[in-house]
């Protein structure tokens, strides 16, 4: 969490002065609003204890076990198929049961990712003092080594949120995603840019602390991103070598029907984590800010910055686990130190605050949330009507009130 620098009286009125997402709250209001978000977090904070600790023990349990189980499926379907003799009408079984095994591996791939992963490397679950579950130590089952996504993530993006300028998961140094970005015929593209990256989510966030528009327009010295690059290709060795090498040879003269099933397990998970991420701040209604607006912000114009550059996704229990409790996208800026399994039980009580303060809390289904991103998508891809530039000094200062 950024840090909660206390501006003067008088900046803090000038900021709620105006028109804007905040003009309707007194400074007081605003303080309380901070106050009562603070009070949930200690509270959850105090009451961590066995049952979370049970929750993510289990967890990572489950997930390597049918992690295991579908690489041992995968293998045992190796023996209906008709080169080892069987007559050719076992063709469908044994793609129905390798089949079966690529889903397992998929569903263990995304668990491992969003609901363990993820959430270990925010630091969710440092304090059980587990010497391997540890934000430190973690190492996840992906391309990008696990230190510099804490870097680009938990840093960098957690901490400038949808801020213009300062969050690079705006677009991903890619994608258009809202009309403050200036057009460019690069982004006539991105519909294509979109499925590319959607498809290979994984490797493109490998590159994402690397910078590498940077290090290409010199931005960036060759020097600095040399280390994050050889960091990035043990760790993506590593991972192609268990994936597409080392498991398949196992299958011996099927390493080429165990080979595709990994590669369609993995693009599975990347396709699932890649909309359950984009739904999270790019959907319709979803604010952004300039870069000016977060100087000197409050702790409760942090809170009120997260909560309105966040979206949630509606769903039950199971696509609470499945996207890593990232459908609570906003408690999840709010507190991201907090165990992702108390994430659905304290929502209600931060919906109710934002309404009782006025503030969006931006949720919806996932055919809404992905489909209003999908348009926006399209719809930047072309050029449109520029604004002007008092229009666009206006819409700056109301940011100014969103943070």
């Amino acid at each position: 969490m950024s840090a909660a620098v206390v501006l003067p009286r008088s900046s803090v009125e000038e900021m709620v002065a105006d028109s804007g997402p905040l003009s309707h709250l007194r400074t007081d209001e605003l303080q309380r609003f901070g106050e009562e978000l603070d009070a949930i977090r200690e509270e959850i904070l105090a009451d961590r204890g066995a049952r979370d600790r049970r929750y993510i023990l289990r967890l990572i349990r489950t997930q390597r076990a049918l992690a295991l189980g579908s690489r041992l499926v995968m293998l045992a379907a190796c023996a209906l198929h008709p080169w080892l003799g069987l007559p050719w009408a076992s063709m469908p079984a044994f793609l129905a049961v390798l089949g079966l095994g690529t889903l397992g591996l998929a569903l263990a791939k995304i668990l491992e990712n969003m609901e363990i992963g993820h959430n270990i490397l925010h630091a969710q679950w440092d304090w059980m003092g587990d010497p391997e579950i540890r934000s430190d130590r973690w190492e996840w089952d992906i391309v990008c080594p696990s230190s510099q996504w804490r870097h680009s993530h938990n840093v960098v993006h957690h901490g400038w949120t949808n801020v213009m300028g300062r969050d690079r998961d705006i677009g991903y140094g890619m994608l258009r995603v809202t009309d403050r970005q200036r057009w460019s015929p690069f982004y006539a593209v991105q519909p294509l840019s979109f499925l590319l990256m959607m498809t290979l989510f994984e490797w493109f966030i490998a590159l994402h602390d690397i910078e590498v528009a940077h290090v290409w327009s010199g931005k960036r010295s060759w020097d600095e991103a040399r280390p994050l690059v050889r960091e990035g290709l043990r760790k993506a060795g590593r991972q192609v070598l268990k994936d597409y090498v080392l498991w398949p040879l196992v299958a011996g003269p099927f390493f080429l029907w165990v080979l595709a099933a990994n590669v369609v397990a993995n693009v599975a998970r990347n396709v699932w984590t890649f909309v359950i991420i984009f739904c999270g701040h790019f959907p319709a209604g979803v604010h952004y800010f300039a870069k000016n607006s977060v100087e000197g912000e409050t702790r409760a114009h942090w809170y009120a910055r997260q909560m309105l550059g966040s979206c949630n996704i509606d769903g039950g229990r199971l696509f609470h686990v499945m996207s890593g409790n990232l459908s609570h996208q906003i408690e999840h800026h709010l507190f991201p130190d907090l165990p992702s399994n108390r994430y659905p039980e304290i929502a209600p009580r931060v919906r109710a605050i934002a309404t009782r303060y006025g503030l969006d809390y931006n949720t919806g289904s996932l055919r809404r949330q992905f489909g209003t991103t999908v348009a926006k998508i399209l719809r930047l891809s072309v050029p449109g009507p520029a604004r002007s530039r008092r229009r666009a000094q206006v819409v700056l200062r109301d940011d100014r009130h969103a943070v």
